[in-house]
């Protein structure tokens, strides 16, 4: 179907075979749908989720996603774009109740919902996308070593991923398996008598992308390198088995981080926000 306009599926298969090229052409910029749509694709769990591919001169120009109870995720779009597509949807009779994207897209779709709809949006998550350059080596030695975490440590990658959460104030999923790191490679980073003191974990390849997410050092151990120092090694790793894109998310309102990854060798390439919305009022 090849007619300009959106194409709606809730066939995983079928939107990959319209829109799968589109996501692999802009791997960095496209790192959490295309890990998304690969966890849906892979380990099931795409009932009800609408995918969609716009076309534009017979080419697809975005895509999206959307699950139930979770926002919209949506490839970059033009203003108008925004705006044609929180009509199609409200015309649709679909349920949003918020939405990820670049923060153009997310600001201008947000604005159209609310005109459609008469729901309040709130912004309530940014964040700045960084994909590596080149892997520069620190200049503070830390002392240690890494160590991929085991099925042994799933209890305490787990209780760090809680502790991960609490710390953004983001609210965790039902159920391990439910939540982001369920299909992730987790790795310690341990001090030399043994001691883990940070994590970070890596997605699986998909498009030659990998991103690191999340990272964590536990808080009294905070302030040493050791965030750094892990987060290199698995950049390195990634780098090494292949990755061509290596990208991280960071909070761009705290300068520590985003100053530490610029050292690692990561260059800032787009802001993304999210926001929420109310129960609508006249759709």
């Amino acid at each position: 179907m090849n007619t300009d306009g959106w194409h709606f599926t809730g066939d995983v298969e079928d939107f990959l075979t319209g829109g799968g090229a589109f996501l692999r052409s802009r791997p960095a910029e496209h790192t959490t749908p295309l890990t998304v749509v690969e966890k849906l694709r892979t380990a099931g769990g795409a009932d009800a989720t609408v995918f969609g591919r716009l076309v534009r001169a017979g080419e697809v120009d975005a895509v999206l996603h959307l699950r139930p109870a979770h926002r919209l995720g949506v490839t970059r779009l033009s203003a108008e774009q925004a705006d044609a597509l929180a009509a199609e949807l409200v015309g649709r009779g679909h349920t949003v109740p918020g939405i990820v994207a670049d923060h153009d897209t997310a600001t201008a779709f947000a604005e159209a919902w609310r005109r459609y709809t008469g729901a309040a949006t709130a912004p309530r998550l940014r964040v700045r996308l960084h994909r590596l350059g080149a892997l520069t080596p620190l200049e503070r030695v830390v002392v240690g070593r890494t160590r991929v975490a085991g099925e042994r440590d799933h209890q305490q990658v787990v209780r760090w991923c809680g502790e991960f959460l609490d710390d953004i104030g983001e609210v965790p999923a039902n159920s391990w398996a439910d939540s982001r790191f369920a299909d992730k490679v987790f790795t310690f980073w341990e001090t030399p008598d043994g001691t883990p003191v940070a994590m970070a974990a890596t997605t699986p390849m998909v498009a030659g992308m990998v991103r690191v997410d999340p990272v964590h050092t536990r808080s009294r151990f905070r302030g040493r390198g050791y965030g750094g120092a892990v987060t290199a090694e698995v950049s390195r790793a990634a780098l090494a088995a292949g990755a061509t894109d290596v990208v991280l998310y960071t909070d761009p309102a705290n300068p520590t981080s985003n100053a530490l990854y610029r050292r690692i060798g990561y260059v800032p390439i787009a802001d993304f926000t999210g926001y929420d919305f109310s129960s609508t009022s006249n759709a």
